[in-house]
């Protein structure tokens, strides 16, 4: 079958919702043994469950990614016993603010998860996947290309994994490793319902639509749209790409706009 990821091993951080669980099950769902890293444990076994039941592989590994320490054991424990091929660096934060409104700790906080996080991850899996190469994707977003009102904090994080995207693709060429980013709109996740209901009580079906409409395409997109493009990129099918981002949008970046 297309997009056969049997025998690989994938590692998907914050895979115990949203985009980050998509990802998990549709790796599994294609012959990928996964080990899901979240901070809620209870999530990711949710997810293991899940994967479980739909006839997959996979395991729920409690593991803060601001931790190089954690990272790095967790990682060590899985290469005991298979290769590391896949690494879908999904776990982040978001912060709503203009740098005004962006604090000290706010800003530590955001790139301890969203920039930190993304380098201890990588910097685990590059010493296993150099024997064999693999394959590493990075979740950005439409914030680290263009100027979105109030994210001074977050779009910082995010401009930082495409560019650390485009270096490790280009200093691992030789290794066979291929590293690419996912730059993804706005998804209808859990966070998005929680962001409403908190700012927006008795408002959020109204919000809602607003936000939807921000897309040319006049909706949000789904989790599972992006998983579909990340298990592409996961798999054997996209060997000649790499360091490159891949806007999935619904056409605010090129679209808005009369």
């Amino acid at each position: 079958m297309k997009f056969d990821l049997t025998g690989k091993t994938a590692i998907v951080t914050g895979g115990g919702s949203g985009i980050g669980r998509a990802i998990a099950r549709a790796l599994a769902g294609n012959g990928a043994q996964v080990h899901i890293f979240d901070l809620k444990e209870e999530e990711a076994l949710h997810v293991v469950a899940e994967i479980s039941g739909e006839g997959g592989l996979a395991f729920a590994h409690s593991c803060n990614v601001a931790s190089q320490n954690e990272v790095k054991q967790n990682v060590k424990s899985i290469a005991k016993d298979s290769s590391i091929d896949i690494l879908i660096n999904n776990a982040g934060i978001a912060h709503i603010g203009n740098v005004e409104k962006t604090t000290e700790s706010d800003m530590d906080k955001v790139y301890q998860v969203n920039v930190k996080g993304v380098y201890n991850c990588i910097n685990a899996v590059i010493p296993y996947m150099k024997k064999k190469g693999g394959v590493i994707l990075n979740m950005a977003s439409i914030g680290a290309s263009v100027g979105i009102r109030d994210r001074f904090a977050y779009s910082m994080s995010k401009g930082a994994v495409l560019t650390m995207t485009y270096s490790v693709a280009k200093d691992y060429l030789d290794c066979n490793i291929r590293c690419n980013s996912i730059s993804p709109g706005r998804v209808h996740t859990p966070f998005v319902d929680g962001y409403l209901k908190d700012n927006f009580p008795g408002e959020e079906e109204k919000m809602f639509e607003k936000l939807s409409k921000t897309q040319p395409i006049g909706r949000m997109g789904t989790p599972d749209e992006v998983a579909n493009l990340a298990l592409y990129l996961s798999s054997d099918e996209a060997s000649f790409a790499t360091g490159t981002d891949y806007p999935i949008d619904g056409g605010f970046l090129k679209l808005n706009g009369d």
